[in-house]
């Protein structure tokens, strides 16, 4: 089915989703007191109702931008009164071999799943230069991701009628999230940084890429191969990712071609700290891998300390590398994100 409007254009299909996981009632907006036989009839509900998907185009000028839409179906919720969760992809892989992975035989890989079944209107977004968005001269660097962001926020704006939304953000998907968070206050819900750096230094990881940093001044995309994508997973500790979910990304993300935009790399090895920490209003989550080598826990404890919200949190994942959502962890952290971002109202201000 394919509707046309002048902001997108969509095509809707739906996808089953097993009920694997056990769901809170709180996010659906349900109300709190309720009979118990009433409670359990609405979680069966839940848990039988399928993932509904759904495929948008932002428009930023003459840049086309792809949308990825996952929600429960089904149910008697207003859609309006679910909270978006959007995630930002990072560097290297666009976004949904990122957050829509299906690894058959190995469990859960879809954060999109997870969370649409913790009763979540998930939204995701290749950048330009990635995946199905418009391949262009430029090199998507942050500032550009951030206007990626501005138009994928109209999107959902007018799709749902809600002004703002929590943001989630990954490597350089964490900084063009804070980078947002800080241009547009209102719009951020709840921020998460997964695998954040704010200075730079100290990084094992970066130190490497600045090796090559006059290529990325002198070219605006580079290669990027299996054994690139296999690196992601074994660069920080080997053993802390199954080897299935490296090979079931490569063959979900080299469909796309064998390069990625080089400017994220750039301003990673150039431009930092990009991020002002005084600058981000909203609730803030900060996770890493144990093993993280794109920054330093001073780093990221440094940049905590100056966050003005005191509704915050820092979490050290045990047993994680940079690719903590991925890794074998990975419930650990699915725990972590919910609960933050389900944190009830403060109710003394």
């Amino acid at each position: 089915m394919r509707s046309e409007k002048l902001y997108f254009s969509r095509r809707a299909f739906i996808l089953t989703g097993a009920p694997a996981v056990a769901l809170g009632l709180g996010t659906l907006s349900l109300p709190i007191a309720v009979e118990a036989k009433n409670a359990d009839a609405s979680k069966a509900a839940v848990g039988a109702a399928k993932i509904e998907s759904s495929e948008f185009w932002a428009k930023r000028g003459d840049v086309s931008l792809y949308l990825f839409r996952k929600r429960l179906g089904g149910l008697d919720i207003p859609h309006a009164t679910r909270p978006i969760l959007f995630l930002a992809h990072g560097s290297s892989v666009s976004s949904r071999p990122t957050f829509d992975l299906s690894v058959p035989g190995h469990g859960e890989y879809s954060l999109m799943d997870v969370f649409a079944r913790f009763g979540f209107d998930v939204w995701t977004m290749d950048f330009e230069g990635y995946g199905k968005s418009s391949k262009t001269e430029g090199n998507s660097d942050i500032a550009t991701g951030v206007l990626d962001l501005k138009a994928a926020a109209e999107v959902m704006r007018k799709e749902t009628g809600q002004e703002n939304f929590h943001l989630y953000g990954e490597s350089s998907g964490a900084l063009k999230a804070g980078a947002f968070a800080m241009a547009e206050p209102k719009r951020v819900g709840r921020l998460v940084l997964l695998s954040f750096t704010w200075t730079g230094q100290g990084s094992s990881t970066l130190a490497k890429r600045a090796d090559a940093v006059e290529s990325y001044r002198t070219h605006n995309r580079r290669l990027r191969n299996r054994d690139m994508i296999r690196s992601i997973f074994t660069r920080d500790k080997p053993g802390t990712s199954d080897p299935a979910v490296a090979e079931a990304m490569a063959d979900a993300e080299l469909q796309f071609g064998d390069s990625v935009p080089t400017g994220t790399y750039l301003d990673m090895t150039t431009k930092l700290p990009i991020v002002e920490p005084q600058k981000v209003l909203s609730p803030v989550l900060i996770a890493r891998g144990e093993y993280d080598g794109i920054a330093t826990e001073e780093d990221l404890l440094n940049f905590f300390r100056k966050l003005p919200a005191p509704d915050r949190q820092f979490v050290i994942l045990p047993g994680a590398g940079h690719s903590v959502a991925l890794g074998i962890n990975r419930k650990q952290f699915w725990h972590v994100m919910r609960s933050f971002l389900e944190m009830p109202p403060r109710l003394d201000v």
